[in-house]
């Protein structure tokens, strides 16, 4: 796959959320929630200010990250679903590859 993001875009494939509670129940395909939760796979140069000076993205490539429900666009490239969205749209890393998870 060839793309790469423009500006302050980003590249994001979905990281899926388990399959059961933790109690063990299993969660059918309709009542689950697309995961919020991602793995960044491309990023734009930046921003830049009005100056003309870039602003450094704050995320790479590889980076495991967390966003808003609503977040992105959705794209399909090589048969692969991704998200593109801006870089204020990323709520946080979650560092050490840990997963989120949600209160019950």
């Amino acid at each position: 796959m060839a793309f790469k993001p423009l500006h302050d875009r980003v590249l994001v494939r979905r990281i899926e959320s388990d399959e059961k509670t933790k109690g063990g129940l299993i969660i059918p395909d309709s009542a689950k929630e697309k995961p919020s939760e991602g793995e960044v796979i491309a990023v734009g140069e930046g921003a830049r200010k009005d100056s003309g000076e870039l602003i450094e993205m704050s995320v790479k490539p590889g980076d495991r990250i967390l966003f808003g429900k609503w977040s992105g666009t959705e794209i399909t490239l090589d048969g692969e679903e991704y998200l593109i969205m801006k870089e204020s749209d990323i709520l946080g890393i979650i560092e050490g590859g840990a997963t989120a998870s949600k209160a019950a």
